[in-house]
Formats: C-alpha cells, sequence, structure tokens
C-alpha cells in the first residue's frame, strides 16, 4: 500500500528524476493538467458522493522508490557508460534479437521429421492421441480403427504428458473416467488408451524430455490389470477389447529430446537481460514477442495435424496467424496500462522480479496453474469436478481483496471515477452477453486478462506483479489457443462432452442357453419422440444401431460362448439426426448369465 509521502514537483515521465531518491511507492503530488482523462475544470455543483469518489482534492501519482537504489541502477548505469547513445542501445538490442532468434532456430530444428531404422518416418503424437477414436468414431465393431494387429510404427511424444488428463467422462466397463490420465491395462494397453502416457507408464519416455518408441498393434485382449508405474495409475478392465497396443523402445531411431527446457532458459534470460539493462518501457515489446514466441512453440504449443512427420510447418502457420492481431492489442495495451507503469521506473531488479517475474508466471500457466481443480469456467465443468466450486471460491475472495487495494490506489490518483465507468461499461457488456440466446458467454483467460488489466495501470509494486500475471495470461491464451469467441454454442463448449439427454429404459433381458452360448435379448419402453434409433455399446465399442422404423428396430441379441469367462458391459443411447446422445450406465451380462443394471437404467 503506498504511503502519503509527496514531492512537490513531480514529473514522473522526464527522465531528468532518475537519480532522485526516495523511501517507498510515492504518492506524490500531481497537477490537474498532467492527470490523463481528466477534465481541467471540476464542477462546483458536483455533489458530496462523486466528490468522495473523485479522490483527495490534491491528487497524488504513485512512483516506486527503489530499495537500495545504487545496486539496482547499476546495469543501467554501466551500460550508458559504454554506450552512451540511444542509437547504440538500439544496435545492441537488435543484435541480442538476432542471436535469440538464431539460437532459437537451432534448438527447434531438433524437431524436425526424423526416421527409424528401416527408412520409415517417425510419426510425431500429441499427448491425447490413441489408436481407438472416442465417440463411436470407430464405428460398428471398430472397422474405422483397422487393423487390429500385424501393424506397428515408430512415434515422438513431447514432454509433459503426465499431467494430461480426459475432461469429460470416459467410458471403462462399469467405469466413468474423469479427470485423470487415460491409460488402460499394465504392459499390454487397451486401444483407447493415450499413446504417450502409456509409453510413460511403461517408461518408454520421459515426461520432462518426452522421447521416441515403437507402438505394435495387438489384436483382441483380455483382462487389462491396473499398475502403478512411474508417476501413472493406469485404470482397470477386466474384460476383452478389440484393439490393445504394446509398447517397446527402438534402438535404430535418432531421438532428440524435446527443446522447451532449453529453450524456456535461453528466452527467459534473454527477457530479464532485456529487463534489467533497460530503462524505458519499450522494452514492453521485445519482451511480450520472445514470451510469445516461447509459448507457442516450446512451453504450450498449439496442436498440430494428427500423426505428421514434423510439427513445425503447423506451428509457423499459427504463430503467423495469431501474433498480428495480438500486437494490435498489445499496442494497446501499453499505450493505456503499461506506459503508466513502466514509465520512469528506476527499480531495475524489482520491475524484474515481480513485472517480469510475474509475466512468465502467467505465460506459464499451463505448468503454474496446473494444480488449481479447474479446467473451464463453465457451469457444466464446475459442477463435475471435484473441489472446482471451493477453488472459485478461494479466486474470488482474492480477487476482491486485490480489487479492494486496487481501487483505493486509483482513488489516491484521482482517477477512481473513470476506471469505474470504464468497468462499469465493461459489466453491461457481460450483462448483454448473458441475454442474447443461444449462445453462452465463455471467459477465456486472454478476455479475463484485458478486463482486468485497465485496473493495473499505476506504478505501484502490487500493480507491477498483477499486470505481469495478467499479461502472461494474455500471452498464453492467445499464443496456445487463439482468439476464441467470448460467445460459444452449447456444440461447441460440449465438445466430447455429454448431451444431458434421456437414456433409453432397458427392459429387464430374456437369457437363455442354447447349446454352448447365452443369447441375451434385449427391449426398451417407448422412446421418447424425436428419438430416431438406440445404440448398443458392448465393452464399449459400439455393436449395434437399431432404428425404430426397422423391422428389428425393437430389439438387441447378443450371445457370448459359455466358456468366456469375463463379464460384458453394456451401455444403451439413444441415436437423433445421426449421432448418438448419452449412454447409461453400465448393465453386466456376467459369466453365468445372470444379469444386473442400475435401476436408474431400467424399465419398472
Amino acid at each position: 500500500m503506498p504511503d502519503s509521502s509527496t514531492s512537490p514537483n513531480p514529473s514522473p515521465d522526464d527522465d531528468a528524476h532518475a537519480g532522485a531518491q526516495y523511501d517507498d511507492e510515492e504518492a506524490r503530488l500531481l497537477p490537474t493538467e498532467e492527470l490523463e482523462f481528466e477534465d481541467v475544470a471540476i464542477s462546483k455543483n458536483r455533489n458530496r458522493f462523486c466528490t468522495m469518489l473523485n479522490g483527495p482534492r490534491l491528487p497524488r501519482r504513485h512512483v516506486i522508490s527503489p530499495l537500495l537504489p545504487r545496486i539496482q541502477n547499476a546495469p543501467v548505469r554501466f551500460l550508458s557508460r559504454f554506450l552512451p547513445k540511444k542509437s547504440h542501445k538500439a544496435i545492441l538490442l537488435a543484435a541480442g534479437l538476432l542471436a535469440w532468434t538464431f539460437l532459437f532456430i537451432f534448438f527447434l530444428s531438433s524437431e524436425l521429421p526424423t526416421a527409424d531404422g528401416a527408412g520409415q518416418s517417425v510419426v510425431n503424437l500429441d499427448c491425447v492421441d490413441a489408436v481407438w477414436h472416442r465417440k463411436n468414431e470407430c464405428g460398428l465393431d471398430g472397422i474405422n480403427c483397422r487393423p487390429f494387429s500385424n501393424a506397428s510404427f515408430a512415434f515422438r511424444c513431447p514432454a509433459d504428458c503426465a499431467a494430461v488428463q480426459v475432461l469429460n467422462p470416459h467410458a471403462v466397463g462399469p467405469l466413468d473416467v474423469n479427470y485423470r490420465p487415460l491409460v488402460i491395462g499394465n504392459g499390454i494397453y487397451r486401444g483407447d488408451s493415450f499413446i504417450c502416457a502409456s509409453a510413460l507408464h511403461a517408461g518408454i519416455v520421459s515426461n520432462v524430455r518426452g522421447g521416441c518408441g515403437r507402438l505394435t498393434r495387438v489384436a483382441d485382449h483380455t483382462h487389462f490389470a491396473s499398475a502403478m508405474r512411474h508417476g501413472i495409475t493406469s485404470i482397470p478392465f477386466d474384460a476383452y477389447f478389440p484393439l490393445s497396443f504394446s509398447i517397446s523402445e527402438d534402438s535404430s531411431i535418432s531421438c532428440p529430446a524435446d527443446p522447451r527446457q532449453i529453450l524456456l532458459a535461453l528466452t527467459m534470460s534473454f527477457t530479464v537481460l532485456i529487463s534489467v539493462f533497460s530503462s524505458t518501457s519499450l522494452q514492453f515489446f521485445p519482451i511480450f514477442t520472445l514470451i510469445f514466441a516461447h509459448v507457442a512453440f516450446a512451453s504450450d504449443p498449439p496442436t498440430a495435424s494428427y500423426r505428421n512427420i514434423t510439427v513445425l510447418p503447423d506451428h509457423i502457420s499459427m504463430f503467423a496467424k495469431r501474433i498480428l492481431p495480438a500486437y494490435f492489442c498489445a499496442v494497446v495495451i501499453y499505450w493505456t496500462t503499461v506506459r503508466r507503469t513502466l514509465s520512469g521506473l528506476e527499480a531495475q531488479l524489482e520491475k524484474t522480479i515481480l513485472w517480469l517475474g510475474g509475466f512468465w508466471f502467467g505465460a506459464l500457466s499451463n505448468y503454474t496453474f496446473e494444480w488449481i481443480p479447474i479446467s473451464r469456467l463453465t457451469a457444466h465443468d464446475l459442477n463435475q469436478q471435484p473441489d472446482a466450486k471451493l477453488a472459485l471460491a478461494v479466486i474470488l475472495v482474492i480477487l476482491i481483496c486485490i480489487m479492494a487495494q486496487q481501487i483505493y490506489s486509483f482513488w489516491l490518483e484521482g482517477r477512481l471515477l473513470r476506471y469505474l465507468g470504464l468497468y462499469s461499461l465493461f459489466i453491461l457488456g457481460i450483462l448483454i452477453c448473458l441475454s442474447i440466446p443461444g449462445v453462452s458467454l465463455r471467459i477465456h483467460h486472454y478476455i479475463l486478462a484485458l478486463l482486468l488489466l485497465p485496473g493495473t495501470g499505476m506504478q505501484t509494486r502490487p500493480s507491477l506483479l498483477y499486470q505481469g500475471i495478467l499479461l502472461g495470461l494474455f500471452v498464453n491464451g492467445i499464443a496456445r489457443w487463439d482468439f476464441d469467441s467470448i460467445l460459444q454454442t452449447t456444440d461447441a463448449l460440449r465438445g466430447d462432452g455429454t448431451f444431458d439427454s434421456l437414456l433409453p429404459a432397458v427392459l429387464q433381458p430374456v437369457i437363455s442357453t442354447e447349446a454352448k452360448t447365452i443369447v441375451a435379448s434385449f427391449s426398451w419402453a417407448e422412446p421418447p419422440q424425436g428419438m430416431q434409433g438406440i445404440s448398443v455399446l458392448v465393452n464399449d465399442v459400439e455393436r449395434d444401431r437399431a432404428f425404430f422404423d426397422d423391422e428389428d428396430g425393437s430389439g438387441f441379441v447378443w450371445e457370448r460362448d459359455v466358456e468366456l469367462k469375463v463379464p460384458e458391459y453394456f451401455r444403451f443411447a439413444y441415436v437423433r439426426d445421426g449421432r448418438t446422445l448419452d449412454y447409461t450406465r453400465a448393465g453386466t451380462l456376467f459369466p453365468n448369465g445372470t444379469w444386473s443394471m442400475p435401476e436408474s437404467n431400467s424399465a419398472v
């Protein structure tokens, strides 16, 4: 919190005050004509409430007085001794940026295509890639995901796949798995398991460095065990599945490590040097560029094309697409917020620790905020993710405390009314968005950053930290996810999640034994209007789609060998407009021919 010490002749934007000494962040007297967005003359008839909100009679601008000023200013003095002219400093900055570009490209070259010993290209995988597609994309009996066996390919995984989880319920027999890595089995993995997480579980690749391996398709496999290995607990499945795979090392592959760690050290070093040795607010733009590039190519790169041989073309294309509109936003952010915070700031080390440190903290949000149990700010996600509501409540309390502090600081500067007006417009815009039918408001973290950044436009130590974090969130949001819409349809928000649709009411099946075969005949209650058929999963594989206008659309018959000693799990979902809706919970057909199904799915 700033103190009340003042200076009779403040001039915060003038470089002549560089050697002045202050004891703390000073709220300095500021003539009315120096206040941005303030009227020259204040109306004598304004009411007492507005007078109170408008701040003290003599507004004061906050200025950070550096701790140990001689030490903090030493880098600037050292640079000015050898490079006294601005043109010299500009040449040095350009040379530094050129050196960073060369080194950055050099280390990124490790992502160029590579081949195995047989000359076949190594496939680049994303952390969620699998050989069995989700949402019934493999078709009836898995025909679109063949071959089931006698095939293999070499692959390469990026770093940091251990933290990647399923964000919507995924059926694994009787379980609905959510918010954990999708690894089913031990040694032999079910086909819908994440390949890279399975490779981590098998110890073939490293979570820090990534790595390469070879995937071999294994035909129908029964009983997938659960085991805790290399920090990942796999999921058990006690039945059979038509496609599984094993993972092994392939010594014929020359597999460079994922470069994100060395690129982080490189880019962070250059940004620290720029921050420490630069005394102008224009340092914002090179730092913004370097951090944006690091997120787009290294720390949190966007998803590339499915199973390609190099991710670089996709990442270059998306970087070029996003950097130009991001720069437009950066210019606006600079002139409205950042310039006021960094102009005339002499605390080089404090700026680097608070502002630049916060910038990196926000830009690396896929690591730094990973522990917060909130994946998306939607009602659906908050309801289904454990502890999400509690975490959101804690975050809101912290934000309210920060806002109260910032409001008081703006009041001291005499700018509170203007900013209250600005945020009133923001709130009005949000209310209008909430009232639009057919779409839902989605506050992405880049939107959150844009909304909160104006509230950091002052030179205090807390504002340095808050502004840095928000800038990092903006960069991470755009470099990783692009300018995603603030208004999204229900389908766009759902992704592969549930529809919250009606579930079929399944009647008690008729089960009989014929020779060496157990026959189970299923039927269901009268479907509601608009439903066109029923999809049946057996052990999480779609085995039938029965349409009500067909002759056999009133039921489903399943046969199993009496010698089969594992259970089978059945789920049912309505079909409408060519797609399956939500599936029921799993009913179980046991080896002895008995049937069990949760009561909520059964018809009376």
